[in-house]
């Protein structure tokens, strides 16, 4: 498998002013939406959101950017949400630590994963990928002394952090953790962005194209595909890490799902655009938005969408709520065949054809 093709580009020497600006903006005002709100419902969506931006951004490293399918992120994504919930509950280390230790240590795992795997190619590191999470996920169900097994990790508490004499921040509620999402969700989209603009980025791209080629002009394969496992791996296992402090339970079933997790970050890729940095953005707040919305219409009535007497409400519960792989398979069919590029290839289509209109205006033009 192979990703769409998307012309090379010469590596940028920085942000432009204006896009810069924005990026500082919308971050900003993200950070105010907990002041803005403080329905429960409406935090544990942008929770949800970031935390999905975060995988399909972390995976665009390795399957986006260097064309590396990988269908077993799941494994990084446990590994971080165990080893943070592991040191935490039996050895009380505090959580911030041991989410350094769970990229670390999601590193490391890449780096054997990787010697294992990069020998192969197309569809077979794709079952390769998929092998290897399956068995790190029946070796956290075995070793029940180590990791629970299936009775699972259940934190107790999460002790305050401590910065200087007069800031305590306490992870009481859900405001901690949306600011926890949102800087990851920034690190992550910024990791893209360092990859698409950089000569690293660039070697990446020339492997996805033609790994021979590649290889013929000098580049190393291998420590190439190596490195972007290890930061896609880092930044997954980070996610994890937040999302087991977040929902304080974790059991193998759940972090380490095929589908539930390592599917769903390839979901978020091919739906918003894959190689792109927005594409994993779009794609995941449109499968987050989909799945709450299939797994638990009520959040639509209580952040005012909805009425509380909405008869979409009702049909959802009743005929699509255990349906929601397929309404993602459908989805995911539709994208394929009517917009390859992603949602966001279809945006930058519908922009060109503004732009190319006879009369069009000077604004449409700069927004394109």
């Amino acid at each position: 498998m192979r990703a769409p093709p998307v012309a090379l580009r010469r590596p940028a020497r920085g942000f432009s002013t204006p896009a810069l600006l924005a990026y500082l903006t919308v971050i900003a005002l993200l950070a105010l939406v907990p002041q803005l709100t403080h329905k429960p419902s409406l935090l544990h969506l942008w929770i949800m959101v970031f935390l999905a931006i975060s995988q399909g951004a972390a995976w665009n490293v390795i399957g986006g950017y260097t064309g590396q399918y990988s269908v077993g992120h799941a494994a990084y994504f446990g590994l971080g949400a165990y080893i943070t919930m592991l040191l935490l509950e039996m050895h009380q280390v505090p959580p911030w630590y041991g989410l350094g230790l769970a990229m670390v240590g999601a590193v490391l795992l890449s780096v054997i994963i990787g010697a294992i795997t990069f020998r192969l190619r197309g569809p077979y590191f794709v079952l390769a990928s998929i092998a290897v999470a399956e068995i790190i996920r029946l070796a956290a169900l075995d070793f029940r002394d180590f990791t629970r097994g299936a009775e699972g990790i259940l934190l107790s508490g999460i002790p305050p952090l401590q910065l200087g004499a007069h800031l305590t921040i306490r992870f009481v509620g859900k405001q901690p953790f949306f600011y926890a999402a949102l800087a990851l969700a920034v690190l992550a989209v910024s990791s893209n962005w360092v990859v698409q603009h950089t000569k690293l980025g660039y070697y990446f791209q020339a492997i996805r194209e033609d790994q021979d080629a590649a290889h013929s002009l000098g580049i190393n394969p291998t420590l190439h595909k190596s490195i972007a496992l290890a930061i896609s791996a880092a930044l997954t296992a980070a996610a994890g890490a937040i999302f087991g402090l977040y929902v304080r339970f974790i059991d193998p079933n759940i972090v380490f799902s095929l589908p539930d997790v390592s599917v769903q970050m390839v979901l978020i890729c091919i739906i918003g655009g894959i190689g792109t940095i927005l594409g994993p953005v779009l794609g995941a707040v449109v499968l987050v938005l989909l799945s709450e919305t299939l797994r638990n219409p009520g959040w639509l009535v209580q952040v005012g969408v909805l009425g509380e007497d909405s008869t979409l409400v009702d049909f959802i519960e009743q005929r699509l709520s255990s349906a929601h792989v397929l309404v993602y398979g459908v989805l995911v069919v539709i994208v394929i065949l009517f917009a390859p590029d992603g949602l966001l290839g279809v945006l930058r289509k519908g922009l060109d054809r503004l732009r190319r209109r006879p009369g069009a205006s000077a604004a449409p033009r700069a927004a394109a």
